[in-house]
């Protein structure tokens, strides 16, 4: 009998990654879509049934697609056009997509020269949005791959609301259901891959729960209770999955930033009756070593070099120590970076109550002589402001959600909690306040760890009213701070924490590194 070799190619949170650098100390690093790319066409040369997907989180993510964004995007979009000249079969829409706004994001899609994918994120009559939520690629002797699209139904508790307005987020279960039932009966597909924007609610050999089943993560579900589906390819989390099998789904994960492509190869038999697999794996091949793709360094080549001559404008000056040398050191005493930014950000709320995160452990901080680059090495995201009423008991339950970020050891060291960095780092959940004075007690019990709570000197009541600043992913709930949804917004300040930041800098010219010790972890 006759037999196939179908290979998929998988890119996922690429996150505006395209040169193997670091943006925040220029350093090279192994990573990269111009290292993926090079991959991608080895595989094609051995492969003539390669199909390649993008699934999702390519357009925002570094200060080469935040400068596109901000200042360049009357311009072609740098990302679509490296996918377009890489041939990619077709993209899916992730949560990440939506950060700078519809038009931006529907004028990325317009511009690719492959399909947008995603059945579950309709227009309020039920319609998928980015158009068509599948594609059928034809490969030798009518041998029929049916690729359907999914994004978390989760967006709606991250982004903000005019920049998903008009749509409407489906389950992602349920939608699978309804599609590959009609990928295999209408469409008689031979092989059906979902590429899904999202990860897994669930230990892959267990099946127990990994984090609160709010929905966000679906893939484990997926892989249970859709009947007809081959592959699973995910993303969102920023793992590295390959190898496994679910329920008999084969399934992949290649983690972010272009440190590895994502390959599903696929043996089909060819019966009397079409086609039948005969064998699948995945596996993750590494860019380490791997040569830069030449034609992907030519293309975004006008745009690199205007975003390192933005990166590397002096804006300000530091007098004293705002650098980090120990991250954990930062997140269990008060500290000049932390206060710094919460600071700048009640200056531009008007409030005296901030909460902000050292978002990962690679922040330097910032330097004497601070520059753009300083400033988008320290704050990542393309968050905005919300300002929140909120009681006494609110802010009490958001600093003990917080303290459960570390776990104390029988001999009195303390590490994080595996709640924080397992399926994925997510330091960014922690927060620290300035213009309210706390301790947290690492002695006690999770959930019994705030010993003190002051407001100008005086216990916070419960019932007390406060306004508090924050960025708007945490102000909707994001990171499981659920006791923040449905809080009333006083006020939105629609500018980049970053150019706020930035701001600072260039109206004040020198910033002096001070704390005031108002918190401080116990343990």
């Amino acid at each position: 009998m006759q037999t196939l070799e179908i290979v998929i190619l998988e890119t996922s949170d690429i996150h505006g990654n395209v040169l193997p650098i670091n943006y925040g100390t220029n350093k090279m690093a192994e990573k990269g879509l111009a290292k993926v790319a090079t991959l991608i066409k080895k595989e094609r040369e051995k492969n003539p049934y390669a199909v390649l997907i993008d699934n999702g989180d390519v357009i925002q993510g570094t200060p080469l697609t935040y400068h596109h964004a901000r200042f360049q995007s009357h311009e072609p979009n740098p990302m679509i056009q490296i996918l377009n000249e890489l041939e990619y079969d077709a993209g899916v829409i992730g949560n990440h997509e939506f950060n700078y706004g519809l038009e931006f994001l529907n004028k990325a899609v317009d511009e690719a020269a492959y399909p947008w994918l995603s059945a579950n994120i309709a227009e309020e009559t039920g319609e998928p949005y980015f158009g068509k939520p599948y594609i059928i690629k034809t490969v030798s002797e009518g041998l029929r791959i049916g690729i359907l699209g999914l994004t978390t139904p989760y967006i709606p508790n991250w982004e903000k609301k005019e920049h998903i307005k008009g749509l409407r987020f489906d389950d992602a279960v349920d939608t699978a259901k309804k599609w590959v039932r009609f990928l295999r009966e209408q469409e008689k597909a031979d092989l059906v891959v979902v590429a899904y924007h999202g990860g897994f609610e669930r230990d892959l050999d267990t099946g127990e729960p990994t984090e609160t089943l709010t929905g966000e993560n679906q893939g484990y579900q997926i892989c249970m209770e859709v009947p007809g589906i081959d592959v699973l390819l995910t993303g969102h989390q920023h793992r590295k999955l390959a190898g496994k099998t679910i329920n008999g789904v084969t399934i992949l994960q290649p983690g972010s930033n272009g440190f590895t492509l994502g390959k599903v190869t696929v043996k089909m038999e060819k019966t009397d009756n079409g086609y039948r697999i005969k064998d699948k794996y995945s596996e993750l091949l590494s860019v380490n070593g791997v040569e830069p793709d030449r034609e992907v360094i030519r293309l975004v080549k006008p745009y690199e070099e205007a975003v390192q001559k933005w990166l590397d404008q002096p804006i300000g000056h530091i007098k004293g120590d705002m650098t980090v040398a120990d991250p954990m050191e930062i997140r269990l005493k008060d500290n000049p970076l932390i206060e710094f930014i919460n600071r700048v950000q009640m200056d531009a709320a008007g409030v005296d109550i901030s909460n902000t995160a050292l978002f990962d452990n690679q922040s330097p901080g910032f330097p004497s002589n601070v520059t753009m680059r300083c400033v988008v090495a320290n704050y990542i995201y393309p968050n905005t402001l919300v300002v929140l009423r909120v009681t006494g008991k609110v802010i009490k339950e958001a600093l003990e959600k917080s303290a459960s970020y570390f776990e104390r050891l029988d001999d009195g060291s303390v590490r994080v909690s595996d709640e924080f960095t397992t399926p994925k780092p997510q330091h960014y959940n922690y927060d620290m306040w300035e213009g309210i004075e706390y301790i947290i007690d690492l002695r006690k019990p999770v959930g019994k760890r705030v010993t003190r709570l002051d407001y100008k000197g005086q216990p916070l009541r419960a019932d007390q009213q406060v306004d508090v600043v924050m960025n708007h992913y945490r102000a909707g709930g994001g990171g499981d701070y659920h006791m923040y949804k449905n809080q009333p917004v006083v006020k939105e300040i629609p500018i980049d924490v970053s150019e706020l930041i930035a701001n600072y800098f260039l109206e004040h010219k020198v910033v002096e590194a001070v704390v005031d010790e108002n918190w401080k972890v116990v343990y």
